[in-house]
């Protein structure tokens, strides 16, 4: 992406692919907005380049700027599109009700979060009725696997290799941005959680920001995201963390037994279409 003479001459499909990994850059910090030097500083390429493109996102609408701190957010063709896109991809629709049922049963918040490469991503953020919260993540919000309740969930419901790869991976970002993390305490967090199935984060992302967080697992075993509970860390101390651990897996089991027995409708069971170019 740092190629200049491809950025003096964009176009067809490079032009789209570059404008598609920008939205999704927005996407990801689309809670709290990203200025047009953070995009230039995350991708590489040119400024001209980079105000090119997300003029032409936010012509679509897909992408709106901030009057005031000028930062970008995704637009009001964006979540509409999300919402079209719920009746195959209606992960959030399955797990809205346990989510729901958490935060009122315990007052803390609850998260959904997906996988999306070596990163972990907050879908939802439900909020509790404890007037005391912690806001170490919030929607769009991703972190590396691994670091946070959910994220860590994940990336021990993954096999040993794919574990492997994704902290090389991440291994120079955990380093730089994650101090009280380092990989060697992640290797212990990671047996921990799968000795016992939950997560746990003492506190170690934010201060007094504590976390649980168990994997959900489709059929074949495969990881499909992970619910989480956040909470002060008075409110984490047991007996209640093993209560929540355990109201957190029951809402992980139920949301799993709903995915599996969902109409597969609009899906098309995942087989490619004669006709279609893949």
């Amino acid at each position: 992406m740092k190629n200049d003479k491809l950025d003096s001459s964009l176009g067809g499909a490079q032009s789209v692919d570059r404008a598609l990994a920008l939205l999704s850059l927005i996407g990801q910090h689309s809670a709290m907005g990203i200025t047009l030097s953070g995009l230039v500083a995350e991708t590489g390429l040119n400024k001209a380049t980079v105000r090119r493109l997300v003029l032409a996102l936010m012509r679509a609408r897909l992408v709106e700027q901030s009057k005031t701190s000028r930062s970008y957010h995704l637009g009001e063709e964006a979540y509409l599109l999300g919402l079209l896109a719920q009746d195959r991809h209606g992960l959030l629709s399955q797990t809205i009700d346990s989510l729901q049922r958490l935060a009122r049963t315990t007052g803390d918040t609850a998260f959904l979060s997906v996988r999306r490469g070596r990163y972990s991503v907050c879908l939802h953020r439900e909020e509790g009725t404890h007037p005391i919260r912690t806001y170490a993540l919030m929607p769009g919000g991703h972190h590396p696997l691994g670091v946070g309740a959910g994220s860590l969930a994940m990336l021990a419901a993954l096999p040993d290799a794919e574990v492997e790869e994704v902290m090389a991976s991440n291994h120079a970002e955990l380093i730089s941005n994650y101090p009280h993390l380092p990989v060697e305490t992640l290797r212990t967090h990671l047996v921990q959680t799968r000795a016992t199935g939950v997560a746990l984060n003492p506190g170690l992302i934010f201060e007094d920001s504590w976390g649980l967080g168990v994997a959900l697992l489709g059929q074949k075993g495969q990881l499909i995201g992970a619910v989480s509970l956040a909470a002060i860390e008075s409110r984490m101390k047991e007996p209640r963390r093993t209560e929540l651990a355990q109201k957190l897996q029951a809402e992980a089991r139920l949301i799993e037994t709903r995915l599996a027995t969902a109409p597969t409708q609009g899906r098309d069971n995942d087989k490619p279409q004669k006709g279609n170019d893949p």
